[in-house]
């Protein structure tokens, strides 16, 4: 099966976020499967300096964009067996960052757009274009509107996935008429509230629509979390399903880890407590073995679930044994609340503020209980990290989180769960998990079921390899 990846962002090359995460590893992984999945994203001016001198030029080409024409270039390289295209054109993409920018809608259609433009040229004829999140939105909109009549488009098909909802790339009208190019007759495609909705015609135009949970797919469908499209999605409720991410066993593996303090296995958990006394040490908390670590590694949004924990942790603090740490940055009145919180319990809290990779590795492998009380959550990767690192997740059943971690009450368990978003529930899921620890054999039981969760690739890329292969019998 040929499969073509469109996404904004992956790793290697370009990255902002868990796009170029999922970017950077499930077309790898359905290329292990057997599958020809190959990768294109823009030519971003940030790009390694290493990682640019790879890429061999193919040819150069126009692109429409709105009512003119505007030049494209294409690259490719191999990285790890895949095959990444890429699209240059300096104006709008030889920047500092990926996004951010006032034209950001024009970036992206003359991206979308370059899609399709270029399937001629690299001899590569999908039977799936695979597009991902508002940026490449406009693919299936382009495809349906343009390319679909076309004898050498004839027959392709498309899977479209929301990552998150909340950002569904929405612009006023004038937007179309100046690069989108939707014509009048057809604007119905993707408008919504009177405004330009480019995920919406994604959503209507794909053959598919996944997203990245099974309990994310159902909650969009809702207006608590649609966010504006869950009439569109209740509409096309027969093309959406949920398949959850996944994460590189590979690289967030204990035993292997480089950046870890020391490593372990399920089997032997030795290194887990050198992990944890020097993680102490770097974060000048009191050196004590029998206080379980309670860590937190997020952006610090609302939607993360932060006003409760601003809510419950003084609770916490002042009635348990634990020591607290939270790693991330974002919006001031959360990184005040934290920087204030270990002024006031030195030794016991520590907030370390941006994000550092190696440091985050480092409290996942630390720590003892992993906290993650979400409002909204797709999918989450952080809970899986920490079930790999045989670090117990506390979360609210909630998106992928929900279908990731379930409640040690079940003989199954891998961690604990609460259901709704009050800072008690969430106080008594952590005061549950520190009562636990304290039964040592019950809390290694724990710790094997969470290290053995199959959170890796494989599992998902079988799932998507099963929807392209029912999406290819779709008419």
């Amino acid at each position: 099966m040929r499969i073509l990846y469109c996404a904004s962002e992956a790793n290697p090359f370009c990255g902002s976020g868990g796009l170029a995460d999922v970017a950077g590893s499930l077309p790898h992984t359905l290329n292990r499967k057997g599958q020809d999945c190959r990768i294109v994203v823009p030519l971003y001016g940030s790009m390694p300096y290493d990682l640019r001198c790879q890429l061999q030029y193919i040819t150069n080409f126009w692109v429409p964009v709105g009512w003119r024409s505007q030049y494209c270039g294409l690259f490719w390289a191999q990285w790890n067996g895949c095959t990444y295209y890429f699209i240059d054109n300096e104006y709008y993409f030889n920047r500092d960052n990926l996004y951010g920018y006032y034209d950001d809608a024009e970036r992206f259609a003359f991206f979308s757009r370059a899609i399709m433009e270029m399937l001629p040229y690299i001899d590569f004829h999908p039977d799936i274009i695979h597009c991902n999140d508002w940026q490449t939105a406009l693919v299936p909109v382009y495809y349906y509107l343009f390319y679909s009549k076309n004898p050498w488009y004839y027959n392709i098909k498309s899977v479209f996935t929301i990552h998150n909802i909340q950002y569904q790339g929405k612009y006023g009208w004038e937007v179309n008429t100046e690069c989108v190019g939707v014509p009048p007759t057809e604007t119905k495609i993707i408008e919504m509230d009177g405004k330009l909705n480019m995920m919406k015609g994604a959503i209507e135009c794909s053959t598919r629509v996944t997203t990245v949970s099974p309990s994310y797919a159902a909650e969009i469908k809702d207006p608590w979390f649609a966010y504006g499209l869950e009439a569109s999605l209740k509409r096309n409720h027969w093309k959406l399903c949920g398949i959850l991410n996944g994460i590189d066993c590979a690289s967030y593996d204990p035993a292997t880890d480089y950046q870890l303090y020391a490593n372990y296995t399920k089997d032997d958990m030795s290194g887990k407590g050198i992990c944890k006394q020097k993680l102490q040490e770097r974060l000048n908390l009191e050196q004590r073995w029998d206080v379980p670590i309670v860590s937190m590694v997020t952006r610090l949004v609302g939607h993360k679930g932060l006003d409760l924990v601003r809510g419950g942790i003084r609770d916490l603090l002042n009635t348990e044994n634990m020591q607290f740490v939270i790693l991330g940055s974002g919006d001031q009145e959360y990184e005040d609340f934290f920087n204030q919180l270990a002024w006031d319990y030195p030794g016991r809290v520590s907030f370390c503020h941006g994000f550092v990779p190696e440091l985050a590795r480092k409290i996942y492998s630390g720590s003892d209980i992993f906290l993650m009380p979400s409002k909204q959550e797709p999918c989450g990767l952080s809970q899986m990290i920490a079930l790999r690192y045989g670090t117990i997740p506390v979360v609210r059943e909630v998106g992928g989180l929900k279908d990731s971690v379930f409640d040690s009450a079940d003989n199954y368990g891998n961690g604990f769960t609460f259901k709704n978003y009050d800072i008690a529930d969430m106080c008594n899921a952590v005061k549950r998990a520190l009562a636990g620890i304290k039964d040592d054999w019950g809390w290694h039981q724990l710790i094997w079921r969470a290290m053995m969760s199959d959170n890796s690739w494989d599992r998902s890329a079988q799932d998507y390899i099963n929807v392209y292969n029912d999406t290819l019998n779709w008419r």
